[in-house]
């Protein structure tokens, strides 16, 4: 076993298979699967919980905030103690909270279990990322993202079907118990595959001094440009998701059914986006890829605040730009999270929950922005979103002119 676990080690010689891949794919997808299986049955769940108006709702935010704050103790955790027992006990809370889930009496219950799921999801997400910077650097690093991103973008388009299917024939709670399944089944799968993080490669520091650590972080100039272009960009995305339910079905009066159809444009071109990234990182290096897609965000995402608020194109004057806008997901998420954690090995766990943490937290703030801000039109939306923009390609100045990184 030592000699595969040093095999895996090598950054930048280690030749990928199909079955590890999909272990950390999976891994990686416990953020989708968590929300998206369940999104179908949310009318039925507040019926069924006699729950109020916004109540059910709350499960999705409540579950942003645990994952947003939880990654925060899942980075120094794994840092000092590997990877593979911090995803394990992480796994152990998303199995506990979504049995809760599934035998809540009422919404407040549901409301809490999610938040314990969420604490247990978002070690697989952020520590399967550190992985990944444990096994390659660079531009080897931001390709291998790009794609395992591609696969986990297959959730968001097949998890609303798969969940509607499940309600019909056996009801909310069973998507549930199915998320129990998945749990233990990762659970057994993640010890499959070998430790990433060597015994001598790990930060022995109190987790507390490492905790206190992302103070520091945060003022490296790297860590806040990377961080911050992904953050604006999550910022965008999230208003994207809260804003045009409305903009496209009550405002510009797409059928309910056909709004499925033009929010998957939008996943097929985040997972075409992947598929470049993966295909030029290693000619022209993550940063250079980042900071033209962030140049193509913020240009897009203008162009959507101006056909949000003067109405010009009618419905796909906004689909159009919106659509090119979050596409660039493929350009931004996974060469940010490469140059973050490229400066700091060491922390490589502790910089990856960070920066998801800031991802989330911006997510969660861009859809607050639509609905305090809404007046009836696309025009909130389009304005969260064309600021977002800009501050994704505003953050990549602050890594600009970065030594580029010699491959292994």
């Amino acid at each position: 076993m030592m000699s595969k676990v040093n095999q895996f080690n090598a950054p930048g010689t280690v030749t990928p298979g199909w079955y590890l891949l999909a272990v950390l794919s999976l891994l990686m997808g416990f953020a989708s699967i968590s929300t998206d299986l369940y999104l179908p049955a949310m009318p039925l769940m507040r019926t069924s919980l006699q729950a109020s108006h916004g109540s059910i709702e709350l499960t999705i935010s409540s579950y942003l905030i645990g994952f947003s704050l939880g990654q925060l103790f899942w980075g120094p955790i794994s840092d000092r103690y590997g990877r593979r027992p911090s995803i394990a006990v992480g796994l152990v809370f998303f199995i506990i909270g979504s049995a809760g889930c599934a035998l809540a009496a009422n919404a407040q219950a549901l409301i809490g279990w999610r938040v314990i799921q969420a604490l247990g999801a978002c070690a697989s997400v952020a520590l399967s990322r550190a992985m990944v910077r444990d096994l390659y650097q660079g531009n080897r690093g931001a390709q291998m993202l790009s794609t395992l991103l591609t696969v986990m973008a297959i959730a968001p388009l097949v998890g609303p079907l798969v969940g509607g299917q499940i309600v019909i024939l056996a009801g909310w709670r069973a998507i549930f118990w199915l998320l129990v399944a998945i749990g233990l089944f990762t659970f057994i799968a993640l010890w499959t595959i070998p430790e990433t993080l060597l015994p001598e490669k790990r930060n022995r520091e109190p987790l507390i001094r490492a905790m206190l650590r992302y103070g520091g972080l945060l003022k490296h100039p790297h860590v806040l440009g990377y961080a911050g272009a992904g953050g604006f960009l999550y910022a965008g995305m999230f208003a994207y998701v809260a804003g045009t339910p409305f903009a496209y079905i009550t405002y510009y009066h797409v059928p309910e059914q056909r709004y499925g159809l033009l929010f998957g444009l939008v996943i097929v071109g985040i997972m075409t986006a992947n598929m470049l990234n993966s295909r030029l990182v290693m000619r022209h290096g993550y940063e250079k890829l980042l900071r033209a897609g962030a140049l193509v965000t913020a240009l897009s995402a203008v162009a959507t605040g101006i056909t949000a608020h003067t109405g010009w194109g009618g419905l796909w004057g906004l689909v159009v730009p919106l659509c090119l806008c979050i596409s660039t997901t493929g350009f931004i998420v996974a060469n940010s999270l490469t140059g973050a954690m490229a400066h700091f090995p060491q922390q490589a766990g502790a910089v990856s929950a960070l920066v998801g943490a800031i991802h989330y937290g911006s997510g969660i703030l861009g859809s607050a922005l639509v609905g305090l801000l809404a007046d009836g039109t696309p025009g909130p939306m389009g304005l969260v979103i064309a600021i977002s923009g800009l501050g994704c390609f505003l953050s990549t100045l602050l890594v600009a002119g970065e030594k580029k990184e010699m491959e292994a």
